[in-house]
Protein backbone atom coordinates (compact mmCIF):
# COMPACT_ATOMS: atom_id res chain seq x y z
CA UNK A 1 0.00 0.00 0.00
CA UNK A 2 1.29 3.48 -0.87
CA UNK A 3 0.12 6.60 0.94
CA UNK A 4 0.72 10.13 -0.34
CA UNK A 5 1.44 13.19 1.78
CA UNK A 6 2.46 16.79 1.34
CA UNK A 7 5.08 16.32 4.05
CA UNK A 8 6.64 13.33 5.75
CA UNK A 9 8.79 14.13 8.80
CA UNK A 10 11.28 11.55 10.06
CA UNK A 11 11.88 12.15 13.77
CA UNK A 12 9.43 13.48 16.35
CA UNK A 13 11.80 15.60 18.39
CA UNK A 14 11.49 19.31 19.02
CA UNK A 15 12.29 20.43 15.46
CA UNK A 16 10.27 17.76 13.70
CA UNK A 17 7.22 18.22 15.88
CA UNK A 18 7.18 22.00 15.38
CA UNK A 19 7.57 21.64 11.61
CA UNK A 20 4.85 18.99 11.34
CA UNK A 21 2.39 20.90 13.50
CA UNK A 22 2.92 24.21 11.71
CA UNK A 23 2.71 22.63 8.24
CA UNK A 24 -0.56 20.90 9.17
CA UNK A 25 -1.88 24.21 10.50
CA UNK A 26 -1.24 25.66 7.03
CA UNK A 27 -3.34 22.91 5.46
CA UNK A 28 -0.71 20.33 4.51
CA UNK A 29 -1.32 16.60 4.79
CA UNK A 30 1.43 15.56 7.20
CA UNK A 31 2.79 12.33 8.65
CA UNK A 32 5.52 12.17 11.30
CA UNK A 33 7.50 8.98 11.89
CA UNK A 34 9.06 8.14 15.26
CA UNK A 35 10.58 4.82 16.35
CA UNK A 36 11.10 5.70 20.03
CA UNK A 37 9.03 8.25 21.96
CA UNK A 38 7.48 11.51 20.80
CA UNK A 39 9.42 14.48 22.16
CA UNK A 40 12.93 13.52 21.12
CA UNK A 41 16.12 13.85 23.11
CA UNK A 42 15.18 17.10 24.84
CA UNK A 43 11.94 15.90 26.38
CA UNK A 44 12.71 12.23 26.94
CA UNK A 45 16.41 12.02 27.82
CA UNK A 46 17.89 15.47 27.52
CA UNK A 47 17.05 19.03 28.56
CA UNK A 48 13.89 18.35 30.58
CA UNK A 49 14.99 15.42 32.76
CA UNK A 50 18.45 16.99 33.07
CA UNK A 51 17.03 20.23 34.45
CA UNK A 52 14.81 18.29 36.88
CA UNK A 53 17.86 16.41 38.13
CA UNK A 54 19.84 19.65 38.38
CA UNK A 55 17.09 21.04 40.61
CA UNK A 56 17.36 17.93 42.78
CA UNK A 57 21.13 18.29 43.05
CA UNK A 58 20.92 21.97 44.00
CA UNK A 59 19.15 21.20 47.27
CA UNK A 60 22.58 20.19 48.56
CA UNK A 61 23.78 23.80 48.27
CA UNK A 62 20.56 25.13 49.77
CA UNK A 63 20.87 22.84 52.77
CA UNK A 64 24.50 23.93 53.09
CA UNK A 65 23.60 27.60 53.61
CA UNK A 66 20.28 27.02 55.39
CA UNK A 67 21.82 26.94 58.87
CA UNK A 68 23.22 30.44 58.41
CA UNK A 69 19.61 31.62 57.99
CA UNK A 70 18.44 29.87 61.14
CA UNK A 71 17.20 26.57 59.66
CA UNK A 72 18.11 23.20 61.13
CA UNK A 73 18.11 20.68 58.29
CA UNK A 74 18.16 16.89 58.53
CA UNK A 75 17.64 15.63 54.97
CA UNK A 76 18.13 12.39 53.09
CA UNK A 77 17.87 11.61 49.40
CA UNK A 78 16.05 8.76 47.64
CA UNK A 79 17.11 8.13 44.02
CA UNK A 80 14.13 5.92 43.00
CA UNK A 81 11.72 8.68 44.04
CA UNK A 82 13.44 11.16 41.73
CA UNK A 83 13.53 8.69 38.81
CA UNK A 84 9.82 7.92 39.21
CA UNK A 85 8.89 11.60 39.43
CA UNK A 86 10.95 12.35 36.32
CA UNK A 87 9.27 9.55 34.38
CA UNK A 88 5.82 10.81 35.37
CA UNK A 89 6.64 14.30 34.10
CA UNK A 90 8.15 13.27 30.75
CA UNK A 91 5.20 10.92 30.18
CA UNK A 92 2.90 13.91 30.70
CA UNK A 93 4.96 16.01 28.30
CA UNK A 94 4.99 13.26 25.68
CA UNK A 95 1.20 13.08 25.84
CA UNK A 96 1.04 16.86 25.37
CA UNK A 97 3.30 16.65 22.30
CA UNK A 98 1.09 13.91 20.84
CA UNK A 99 -2.04 15.96 21.45
CA UNK A 100 -0.48 19.04 19.83
CA UNK A 101 0.29 16.98 16.73
CA UNK A 102 -3.08 15.31 16.51
CA UNK A 103 -5.07 18.51 16.95
CA UNK A 104 -4.15 19.96 13.51
CA UNK A 105 -4.39 16.50 11.93
CA UNK A 106 -0.81 15.20 11.85
CA UNK A 107 -0.65 11.41 11.47
CA UNK A 108 1.80 9.86 13.94
CA UNK A 109 3.45 6.68 12.68
CA UNK A 110 5.35 4.58 15.24
CA UNK A 111 8.01 3.01 13.05
CA UNK A 112 11.46 3.50 11.55
CA UNK A 113 11.49 5.54 8.37
CA UNK A 114 14.08 5.22 5.59
CA UNK A 115 14.48 7.62 2.70
CA UNK A 116 14.17 5.75 -0.61
CA UNK A 117 14.39 8.70 -2.97
CA UNK A 118 13.62 12.40 -3.35
CA UNK A 119 9.95 11.75 -2.59
CA UNK A 120 9.88 8.30 -0.99
CA UNK A 121 9.98 6.94 2.57
CA UNK A 122 9.86 3.26 3.56
CA UNK A 123 8.41 2.14 6.91
CA UNK A 124 10.62 -0.72 8.09
CA UNK A 125 8.24 -2.29 10.59
CA UNK A 126 5.09 -2.06 8.49
CA UNK A 127 6.80 -2.76 5.18
CA UNK A 128 4.84 0.17 3.82
CA UNK A 129 5.92 2.89 1.38
CA UNK A 130 4.97 6.55 1.57
CA UNK A 131 5.33 9.27 -1.01
CA UNK A 132 5.67 12.92 -0.13
CA UNK A 133 6.07 16.19 -1.95
CA UNK A 134 8.58 17.12 0.75
CA UNK A 135 10.59 15.08 3.26
CA UNK A 136 11.98 16.63 6.44
CA UNK A 137 14.73 14.78 8.29
CA UNK A 138 14.77 15.67 11.99
CA UNK A 139 16.43 12.63 13.51
CA UNK A 140 18.70 14.48 15.95
CA UNK A 141 21.97 13.06 17.24
CA UNK A 142 23.30 10.33 19.52
CA UNK A 143 26.11 10.17 22.09
CA UNK A 144 29.54 9.36 20.73
CA UNK A 145 31.26 6.46 22.50
CA UNK A 146 35.03 6.19 21.97
CA UNK A 147 36.05 2.89 20.33
CA UNK A 148 38.15 1.60 23.24
CA UNK A 149 38.33 -1.83 24.90
CA UNK A 150 35.52 -2.19 27.43
CA UNK A 151 33.52 0.78 26.15
CA UNK A 152 30.31 -1.22 26.56
CA UNK A 153 30.78 -1.06 30.35
CA UNK A 154 30.22 2.71 30.39
CA UNK A 155 27.01 4.71 30.24
CA UNK A 156 26.07 7.85 28.31
CA UNK A 157 23.53 10.58 29.00
CA UNK A 158 20.90 8.24 27.50
CA UNK A 159 21.21 5.79 30.39
CA UNK A 160 22.18 8.16 33.21
CA UNK A 161 18.61 9.19 34.05
CA UNK A 162 17.42 5.65 34.74
CA UNK A 163 20.23 3.95 36.64
CA UNK A 164 18.86 1.33 39.05
CA UNK A 165 20.87 2.95 41.83
CA UNK A 166 23.34 5.78 42.30
CA UNK A 167 26.96 4.62 42.08
CA UNK A 168 29.29 5.38 44.98
CA UNK A 169 31.64 7.09 42.51
CA UNK A 170 31.63 8.08 38.85
CA UNK A 171 34.23 9.02 36.26
CA UNK A 172 32.93 11.30 33.49
CA UNK A 173 34.98 11.73 30.33
CA UNK A 174 34.41 15.02 28.52
CA UNK A 175 34.64 18.75 29.07
CA UNK A 176 31.50 20.17 27.48
CA UNK A 177 27.94 20.95 28.54
CA UNK A 178 26.92 17.39 29.21
CA UNK A 179 30.02 16.48 31.21
CA UNK A 180 29.89 19.42 33.61
CA UNK A 181 26.11 19.29 34.00
CA UNK A 182 26.10 15.60 34.92
CA UNK A 183 29.10 16.14 37.19
CA UNK A 184 27.02 18.76 38.99
CA UNK A 185 24.08 16.37 39.24
CA UNK A 186 26.00 13.37 40.55
CA UNK A 187 28.13 15.39 42.97
CA UNK A 188 25.07 17.20 44.30
CA UNK A 189 23.38 13.87 44.96
CA UNK A 190 26.34 12.63 46.98
CA UNK A 191 28.36 10.70 44.39
CA UNK A 192 32.16 11.00 44.46
CA UNK A 193 32.64 12.60 41.03
CA UNK A 194 35.65 12.96 38.74
CA UNK A 195 35.89 14.62 35.32
CA UNK A 196 38.63 13.52 32.93
CA UNK A 197 39.22 15.70 29.88
CA UNK A 198 41.77 15.75 27.08
CA UNK A 199 42.03 19.58 27.12
CA UNK A 200 43.57 21.94 29.65
CA UNK A 201 40.26 23.38 30.91
CA UNK A 202 36.56 22.57 30.65
CA UNK A 203 34.10 24.25 28.24
CA UNK A 204 36.34 24.83 25.25
CA UNK A 205 35.05 27.77 23.19
CA UNK A 206 33.52 29.63 26.15
CA UNK A 207 34.92 32.86 27.53
CA UNK A 208 38.01 32.22 29.63
CA UNK A 209 36.59 33.82 32.78
CA UNK A 210 33.54 31.55 32.57
CA UNK A 211 35.73 28.48 32.10
CA UNK A 212 37.99 29.25 35.03
CA UNK A 213 35.12 30.40 37.21
CA UNK A 214 33.23 27.16 36.67
CA UNK A 215 36.41 25.18 37.19
CA UNK A 216 36.79 26.78 40.63
CA UNK A 217 33.11 26.23 41.42
CA UNK A 218 33.22 22.54 40.56
CA UNK A 219 36.38 22.09 42.61
CA UNK A 220 34.73 23.82 45.58
CA UNK A 221 31.96 21.22 45.34
CA UNK A 222 34.46 18.39 45.62
CA UNK A 223 34.52 17.44 41.94
CA UNK A 224 37.96 16.24 40.88
CA UNK A 225 39.33 17.40 37.52
CA UNK A 226 41.92 15.43 35.53
CA UNK A 227 43.18 17.31 32.46
CA UNK A 228 45.12 16.38 29.32
CA UNK A 229 44.25 12.74 29.84
CA UNK A 230 41.81 10.27 28.29
CA UNK A 231 40.45 6.82 29.08
CA UNK A 232 42.27 4.12 27.13
CA UNK A 233 40.35 1.05 28.32
CA UNK A 234 37.73 -0.16 30.78
CA UNK A 235 37.45 -3.53 32.55
CA UNK A 236 35.30 -5.10 35.25
CA UNK A 237 36.82 -4.84 38.72
CA UNK A 238 34.52 -6.74 41.08
CA UNK A 239 31.37 -4.64 41.26
CA UNK A 240 33.29 -1.61 39.98
CA UNK A 241 34.77 -0.62 36.65
CA UNK A 242 38.52 -0.20 36.34
CA UNK A 243 39.60 2.67 34.08
CA UNK A 244 43.06 2.80 32.57
CA UNK A 245 44.17 6.29 31.57
CA UNK A 246 46.43 7.48 28.77
CA UNK A 247 49.12 8.28 31.36
CA UNK A 248 49.16 4.67 32.53
CA UNK A 249 47.25 5.18 35.78
CA UNK A 250 44.48 2.67 36.57
CA UNK A 251 41.67 3.35 39.08
CA UNK A 252 38.29 1.78 39.97
CA UNK A 253 34.95 3.64 39.84
CA UNK A 254 31.38 2.73 40.59
CA UNK A 255 30.39 3.92 37.10
CA UNK A 256 31.98 5.48 34.05
CA UNK A 257 30.16 7.90 31.76
CA UNK A 258 31.13 9.12 28.30
CA UNK A 259 30.16 12.74 27.56
CA UNK A 260 32.44 12.99 24.57
CA UNK A 261 30.14 14.69 22.08
CA UNK A 262 27.22 13.71 19.87
CA UNK A 263 27.03 12.59 16.25
CA UNK A 264 24.17 13.27 13.81
CA UNK A 265 21.71 10.40 13.30
CA UNK A 266 22.23 9.83 9.58
CA UNK A 267 23.47 6.27 9.45
CA UNK A 268 21.13 3.81 7.74
CA UNK A 269 18.56 6.46 6.73
CA UNK A 270 19.07 5.92 3.01
CA UNK A 271 20.24 9.47 2.45
CA UNK A 272 23.03 8.34 0.14
CA UNK A 273 20.54 6.59 -2.12
CA UNK A 274 18.54 9.80 -2.39
CA UNK A 275 21.67 11.80 -3.20
CA UNK A 276 21.66 13.90 -0.02
CA UNK A 277 25.10 15.42 0.60
CA UNK A 278 26.69 15.38 4.04
CA UNK A 279 29.16 17.79 5.63
CA UNK A 280 32.73 16.64 6.43
CA UNK A 281 31.50 16.09 10.01
CA UNK A 282 28.77 13.70 8.86
CA UNK A 283 25.78 16.04 9.24
CA UNK A 284 23.22 16.81 6.55
CA UNK A 285 24.43 19.80 4.55
CA UNK A 286 21.67 22.42 4.29
CA UNK A 287 21.35 26.03 3.16
CA UNK A 288 19.96 28.97 5.13
CA UNK A 289 16.42 27.66 4.59
CA UNK A 290 17.26 24.12 5.78
CA UNK A 291 17.11 22.70 2.25
CA UNK A 292 19.50 19.86 1.42
CA UNK A 293 21.23 19.15 -1.86
CA UNK A 294 18.03 17.38 -2.95
CA UNK A 295 15.40 20.14 -3.41
CA UNK A 296 12.51 18.10 -1.95
CA UNK A 297 14.45 17.01 1.17
CA UNK A 298 15.02 19.35 4.10
CA UNK A 299 16.60 18.86 7.52
CA UNK A 300 16.45 20.69 10.86
CA UNK A 301 17.93 20.33 14.32
CA UNK A 302 21.02 18.47 15.51
CA UNK A 303 21.17 16.28 12.39
CA UNK A 304 22.34 19.37 10.44
CA UNK A 305 25.35 20.01 12.67
CA UNK A 306 24.50 23.68 13.16
CA UNK A 307 23.68 24.86 16.70
CA UNK A 308 22.73 21.75 18.69
CA UNK A 309 20.17 23.47 20.91
CA UNK A 310 16.47 22.70 21.30
CA UNK A 311 15.16 26.25 20.75
CA UNK A 312 17.23 26.45 17.56
CA UNK A 313 15.71 23.21 16.26
CA UNK A 314 12.23 24.52 17.07
CA UNK A 315 12.90 27.78 15.24
CA UNK A 316 14.33 25.91 12.25
CA UNK A 317 11.26 23.68 12.13
CA UNK A 318 8.93 26.65 12.35
CA UNK A 319 10.77 28.59 9.63
CA UNK A 320 10.82 25.51 7.38
CA UNK A 321 7.02 25.34 7.59
CA UNK A 322 6.72 29.08 6.95
CA UNK A 323 9.01 28.88 3.93
CA UNK A 324 7.57 25.78 2.29
CA UNK A 325 3.90 25.81 3.29
CA UNK A 326 3.06 29.46 4.01
CA UNK A 327 4.92 31.23 1.18
CA UNK A 328 6.87 33.19 3.80
CA UNK A 329 10.56 32.59 3.21
CA UNK A 330 12.40 32.82 6.54
CA UNK A 331 15.97 31.93 7.51
CA UNK A 332 17.11 31.44 11.09
CA UNK A 333 19.76 33.86 12.35
CA UNK A 334 22.32 31.64 14.07
CA UNK A 335 24.59 34.54 15.04
CA UNK A 336 22.83 35.61 18.26
CA UNK A 337 21.94 32.52 20.25
CA UNK A 338 21.77 32.70 24.05
CA UNK A 339 22.85 29.53 25.76
CA UNK A 340 23.19 28.23 29.29
CA UNK A 341 25.15 25.55 31.08
CA UNK A 342 23.11 24.19 33.98
CA UNK A 343 26.08 23.41 36.14
CA UNK A 344 26.78 24.70 39.61
CA UNK A 345 27.66 27.51 39.37
CA UNK A 346 25.40 28.13 36.36
CA UNK A 347 26.56 29.86 33.19
CA UNK A 348 24.60 32.00 30.72
CA UNK A 349 26.20 33.54 27.63
CA UNK A 350 25.38 35.33 24.39
CA UNK A 351 27.56 36.89 21.73
CA UNK A 352 31.33 37.04 21.38
CA UNK A 353 33.89 35.95 23.93
CA UNK A 354 36.59 38.43 24.92
CA UNK A 355 39.12 36.66 22.71
CA UNK A 356 36.77 36.71 19.71
CA UNK A 357 35.72 40.31 20.20
CA UNK A 358 39.33 41.50 20.45
CA UNK A 359 39.87 40.37 16.86
CA UNK A 360 36.98 42.53 15.63
CA UNK A 361 38.43 45.90 16.57
CA UNK A 362 38.74 48.17 19.62
CA UNK A 363 36.60 46.96 22.55
CA UNK A 364 35.85 47.73 26.18
CA UNK A 365 35.49 44.97 28.78
CA UNK A 366 33.46 45.44 31.96
CA UNK A 367 33.99 42.79 34.62
CA UNK A 368 32.42 42.31 38.05
CA UNK A 369 33.20 39.60 40.61
CA UNK A 370 31.28 39.55 43.86
CA UNK A 371 29.96 37.28 46.55
CA UNK A 372 26.24 36.61 45.98
CA UNK A 373 23.95 37.83 48.74
CA UNK A 374 22.72 34.29 49.44
CA UNK A 375 26.18 33.39 50.72
CA UNK A 376 26.95 36.48 52.80
CA UNK A 377 25.60 34.99 56.03
CA UNK A 378 27.52 31.76 55.51
CA UNK A 379 31.19 30.86 55.18
CA UNK A 380 30.88 30.17 51.46
CA UNK A 381 33.32 32.21 49.39
CA UNK A 382 32.06 31.50 45.87
CA UNK A 383 31.92 34.52 43.57
CA UNK A 384 29.56 35.45 40.76
CA UNK A 385 31.11 36.79 37.56
CA UNK A 386 29.40 39.20 35.14
CA UNK A 387 31.22 40.30 32.00
CA UNK A 388 30.03 42.78 29.39
CA UNK A 389 31.97 43.27 26.15
CA UNK A 390 31.23 46.31 23.99
CA UNK A 391 32.61 48.30 21.12
CA UNK A 392 34.79 51.13 22.42
CA UNK A 393 33.39 54.27 24.04
CA UNK A 394 29.99 52.92 25.06
CA UNK A 395 29.32 51.29 21.72
CA UNK A 396 27.34 48.21 20.69
CA UNK A 397 27.19 45.28 23.11
CA UNK A 398 29.13 42.40 21.53
CA UNK A 399 28.90 39.80 24.29
CA UNK A 400 27.57 39.10 27.75
CA UNK A 401 28.79 36.30 30.01
CA UNK A 402 27.37 35.46 33.43
CA UNK A 403 28.42 32.84 35.98
CA UNK A 404 26.34 32.26 39.08
CA UNK A 405 22.84 31.66 40.33
CA UNK A 406 20.16 32.72 37.85
CA UNK A 407 22.60 33.15 34.96
CA UNK A 408 20.30 31.42 32.47
CA UNK A 409 17.30 33.57 33.36
CA UNK A 410 19.38 36.75 33.11
CA UNK A 411 20.96 35.90 29.76
CA UNK A 412 17.58 35.27 28.14
CA UNK A 413 16.58 38.84 28.94
CA UNK A 414 19.95 40.23 27.82
CA UNK A 415 19.36 38.51 24.47
CA UNK A 416 16.45 40.86 23.73
CA UNK A 417 18.33 44.18 23.73
CA UNK A 418 21.32 42.53 22.07
CA UNK A 419 19.04 41.33 19.29
CA UNK A 420 17.98 44.95 18.85
CA UNK A 421 21.59 46.10 18.55
CA UNK A 422 21.76 47.72 22.00
CA UNK A 423 24.77 49.76 23.03
CA UNK A 424 26.40 50.20 26.43
CA UNK A 425 24.69 53.60 26.53
CA UNK A 426 21.31 51.87 26.14
CA UNK A 427 22.01 49.65 29.14
CA UNK A 428 23.16 52.67 31.14
CA UNK A 429 19.72 54.24 30.76
CA UNK A 430 18.14 51.37 32.66
CA UNK A 431 17.65 51.96 36.38
CA UNK A 432 19.15 49.24 38.55
CA UNK A 433 16.91 46.84 40.46
CA UNK A 434 18.41 46.55 43.93
CA UNK A 435 19.40 44.27 45.54
CA UNK A 436 19.93 41.88 42.65
CA UNK A 437 22.88 40.33 40.86
CA UNK A 438 21.57 41.49 37.48
CA UNK A 439 21.88 45.17 38.47
CA UNK A 440 25.61 44.88 37.86
CA UNK A 441 24.84 44.82 34.12
CA UNK A 442 23.49 48.37 34.21
CA UNK A 443 25.81 49.93 36.81
CA UNK A 444 29.22 49.51 35.20
CA UNK A 445 30.77 52.98 35.36
CA UNK A 446 33.98 52.45 33.41
CA UNK A 447 35.69 49.61 31.55
CA UNK A 448 37.74 47.25 33.67
CA UNK A 449 40.18 47.10 30.77
CA UNK A 450 40.22 47.74 27.04
CA UNK A 451 41.72 46.48 23.80
CA UNK A 452 43.17 49.02 21.39
CA UNK A 453 44.78 47.95 18.13
CA UNK A 454 44.71 44.38 19.41
CA UNK A 455 46.61 45.17 22.63
CA UNK A 456 45.10 44.73 26.08
CA UNK A 457 45.30 47.88 28.23
CA UNK A 458 44.76 47.68 31.99
CA UNK A 459 43.12 44.82 33.83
Amino acid sequence: MTDSYDLVVIGAGSGGVRAARMAATYGAKVAIIEEFRVGGTCVIRGCVPKKLYVYAARFHDMFDVAQSFGWQVDASFDWPTLVAAKEKEITRLEAAYVANLEKPGVEIIRDRGLVTGPNGVHLVGQGRDLTAKYILVATGAHPFVPPIPGAELAITSNEAFDLPALPHSILIEGGGYIAVEFATIFAGLGVDTTIIYRGDCILRGFDEDMRRGLEAGLTDRGIKLIYQTTIKSLAKHGKDISATFSDGVTAPYGAVMFATGRNPNVRGLGLDKAGVKLTPMGAIAVDAWSQSSVPSIYAVGDVTGRAALTPVAIREGWYFAETVFNDNKLAVDHSQIPTAVFSDPEIGVIGLTETEAATHGDIDVYLARFRPMMNTLSTRTERMILKLITEKDGGKVLGCHILGSGAAEMIQLVAIPMGMGASKADLDRAIALHPSAAEELVTFKAPTYTYRDGEKIGG
